[in-house]
């Protein structure tokens, strides 16, 4: 891992979409309480993050860091792959063969 600013964020989500080209979505959940209930309620970010070798996949834990615009909605970019997810799909398989 490469030595990061102290002024950029660093978020852990996982990967729910790695449909495009060098990008991927990170989904980042966090439980609050309800103001007036006290129940906890579930909220979810997506993020856009770059992926520049196209190494994440589906279930994966990640770690993504905050940096320049590449884009109009990417803003982010994975700095490591915490966790594996299991392969499940037959096209992840074949490119590992």
């Amino acid at each position: 891992m490469e030595e990061r600013s102290v002024h950029r964020k660093v978020r852990t989500g996982t990967v729910v979409s790695d449909k495009m080209q060098k990008t991927v979505v990170v989904s980042l959940d966090r439980m609050t309480k309800h103001k007036l209930y006290g129940k906890r309620v579930l909220h979810t970010k997506k993020f856009y993050a770059h992926d520049e070798k196209n190494e994440c996949r589906v279930g994966d834990t990640v770690l993504i860091g905050e940096t320049r615009p590449l884009s109009a909605t990417k803003c982010w970019e994975v700095l490591e792959i915490i966790k594996r997810a299991p392969v499940l799909d037959a096209k992840h398989e074949e490119e590992e063969v």
